[in-house]
């Protein structure tokens, strides 16, 4: 007892990331002892999503172990912050009745995420367990479409009536407070349930108890309906700098609310996935990477490489025909590497910034056109100052000036039409409604790697009078 004294006093004088591997460590060491009382102890100082990482560090065999030192309240906490792999493995494990107990009491925006990732034997044997209301609830979430404001909502929130005054309000508030995820925003409807207006909980408490909520609240209300894609939600609750945006039907009835933790979820999220598809392709379908079955993971990476492994033999197909011209000057093979290199690099950096760019609607503002001249005169730049010192360089190694300018002016041509590329592409792939990303670094490479070859060789031949 004294050791584990010991360690909680030393946990106010540790950082977050210290103190979750500390926790981890040590839960661990107790676990394996046997010391159950010990291995509880050191959890009682420790936040709720600090116990979640700690079990989720623990190996696969303790995590239900760990799990069950919790208590009723502080177990339905901690589930909702486990990675979705480890809350399935939990319900495999743990007791029926306490299974029914923690998923009844999750929020219905986070249950209906839990089920989207379970089978679905086990999320029906889950929907009869729970209580009528929390049945119906996360019914409703889970037949909206996925990745929608419908899907990722909560329909746990507090709604007003504009005729209330601010005393009725406040006693509605005290009373339906705990079932509700967020009180800092308050919505107002109408007979019809219809969103007519917003106000602060500031704004409540501050407003004489008198006051009609009519009167105070705002009826610019900024929404988003149930089918809104929530990438398009994330960014406007980062816009404006919402704690919560309201979600309605197609009648403009209020239905729900997404608030900002969702948000951070969905941009999280969707930048790994644009990541690891910038990064050729990869794609995990919400899954994590590291926790995906390997065979899985190859087959989807393999198919991608299969593509690329064949456009990469069409350079090869070029570098065959352009025989002639290498065997009279054999060193016009050594700089191959640096063109296409260099190009696929410049290329690699266009789409990226201009996907990124797509992804934070920060190139809203300017046209298609726009953005692509913009690159292209990047390119141009970057060609000039490249070029130059390839030209230098190549003449320095090589002793030939003709030589040296071929390959200083391919540089120049692939830095601009790596530049095209690489800024074009991911808009043709957006109008052809598939996911920018895929236009990814090692697609832009090999085809710049592709048309770079044709363009030195054309060019040696023009200024070689070969």
């Amino acid at each position: 007892m004294t050791e584990t004294n010991n360690l909680n006093s030393s946990l106010q004088n540790v950082s977050r990331r210290e103190l979750r591997d500390l926790v981890r460590t040590q839960l661990q060491m107790l676990l394996e002892a046997g010391d159950l009382p010990g291995a509880k102890a050191i959890l009682v100082p420790v936040q709720y999503a600090d116990i979640a990482e700690a079990i989720e560090g623990l190996p696969e065999a303790m995590h239900a172990l760990a799990f069950r030192l919790l208590s009723k309240d502080e177990a339905i906490e901690v589930y909702e912050y486990l990675d979705y792999s480890v809350q399935q493995r939990l319900i495999e494990e743990l007791k029926s009745q306490d299974v029914r107990e923690i998923v009844d009491k999750m929020s219905p925006d986070d249950r209906a995420r839990l089920f989207d990732e379970l089978p679905a034997k086990v999320v029906n044997r889950l929907l009869e367990q729970l209580s009528s209301g929390e049945r119906e609830a996360t019914a409703q979430l889970l037949g909206y479409e996925a990745d929608t404001a419908g899907r990722i909502m909560t329909p746990e929130l507090i709604s007003l009536k504009e005729n209330f005054t601010v005393a009725v309000a406040l006693e509605r508030i005290r009373s339906l407070a705990n079932a509700s995820e967020m009180i800092y925003y308050l919505y107002v409807t109408d007979g019809a349930r219809q969103l007519t207006g917003m106000l602060s909980l500031r704004d409540l408490v501050t407003a004489q108890p008198d006051e009609a909520i009519g009167e105070i609240m705002t009826r610019d209300v900024v929404f988003v309906h149930t089918d809104t894609d929530q990438e398009e939600v994330a960014r406007l609750i980062q816009r404006y700098d919402f704690l919560a945006v309201p979600v309605v039907d197609r009648e403009q009835r209020l239905v729900g609310i997404v608030t900002v933790d969702d948000v951070i979820d969905i941009l999280q999220q969707e930048t790994t996935e644009d990541i690891y598809a910038l990064g050729g392709g990869v794609q995990t379908d919400g899954d994590n990477y590291f926790q995906t079955n390997l065979l899985k993971v190859a087959r989807k990476r393999v198919i991608w490489l299969l593509v690329l492994l064949i456009t990469n033999t069409v350079t090869g197909t070029i570098i065959k025909s352009q025989e002639d011209i290498l065997t009279k000057v054999v060193t016009l093979t050594a700089f191959i590497p640096l063109l296409t290199g260099t190009g696929g690099n410049v290329g690699a950096q266009s789409s990226t910034v201009v996907i990124r760019g797509m992804n934070t609607d920060e190139i809203r503002s300017l046209g298609t056109l726009q953005v692509i001249g913009r690159e292209a005169i990047a390119g141009a730049l970057l060609g000039l100052m490249l070029g130059t010192i390839a030209t230098v360089w190549a003449f320095f190694l090589q002793g030939r000036l003709e030589v040296a300018i071929a390959v200083g002016s391919s540089l120049v041509a692939i830095s601009v039409l790596a530049s095209l590329s690489g800024s074009a592409l991911p808009f043709l792939f957006r109008f052809l409604r598939l996911d920018p990303a895929l236009m990814s670094a090692p697609f832009i490479t090999t085809a710049v790697d592709v048309l770079g070859v044709l363009i030195y060789f054309n060019l040696a031949r023009v200024i070689l009078n070969l």
